[in-house]
């Protein structure tokens, strides 16, 4: 039975997602402050975190970069704010998923469950990279023009389920079906966010290349140059 640590201030809001998360059989724990969730979380193992961006103490942000220094535990950002910005900045830092206040706690109970199935998601056979990409899957590591492409864990499989077909179109709901994760979580949208995170990472080493295609309407693929 997983363990879900929830980081939020607020007791309504920690308690309507305690509820929601112990109806689909999570264990839950609670704290109030991000430095108080750091220590236990170096103490104490947990499956998954929900964190709240805005805490009294430390900002979610800043405690989700704390957290990677000595953790890979999934994490889903809880936020009043809805800007593009925030939601790309708390995904690159290494959060698996973002949520905008109000929610619904069935929602996020939905997406935890989706989240710690991605963990163990169905095997992706690419076939040996081409062109500027070198692929270690035994190493989850990405070549990118020789240079290692520093990739949080969705943006790695994204781009390892895309290489493994250069040049077919996936559609949003096609990548998220490869990643083991249901298409009714509305988890879609987050596509383009990782999407659009990995290009920005691509251009930093090529940036005059584009080998992530957006076809409208349609979804993505990968161009091997």
């Amino acid at each position: 039975m997983a363990t879900v640590l929830i980081v939020e201030d607020e007791a309504a809001i920690a308690d309507t997602l305690v509820y929601a998360l112990q109806a689909e059989g999570f264990n839950t724990r609670w704290s109030t402050l991000a430095g108080e969730a750091l220590a236990l979380l170096e103490r104490e193992a947990f499956d998954l975190v929900i964190l709240d961006v805005g805490l009294p103490d430390i900002s979610g942000f800043e405690a989700c970069k704390r957290l990677r220094r000595f953790s890979d535990v999934p994490v889903m950002f809880l936020t009043a704010r809805n800007d593009e910005i925030d939601r790309v900045v708390g995904l690159e830092i290494g959060a698996d998923d973002y949520v905008v206040k109000p929610f619904s706690p069935r929602e996020v109970a939905a997406r935890v469950k989706a989240i710690l199935k991605r963990m163990s998601p169905r095997e992706v056979l690419p076939k040996p990279a081409e062109g500027p990409f070198r692929l270690d899957s035994e190493r989850v590591r990405i070549d990118y023009h020789g240079q290692p492409l520093s990739l949080t864990r969705l943006e790695f499989q994204l781009l390892q389920c895309l290489l493994g077909q250069p040049e077919r179109v996936f559609s949003r709901e096609q990548l998220l079906d490869a990643l083991g994760v249901a298409a009714d979580v509305g988890y879609e949208r987050n596509i383009d966010s990782h999407i659009k995170s990995l290009r920005a990472k691509l251009r930093q080493i090529a940036p005059q290349a584009e080998p992530i295609q957006t076809h409208r309407g349609l979804g993505y693929s990968l161009k091997l140059e």
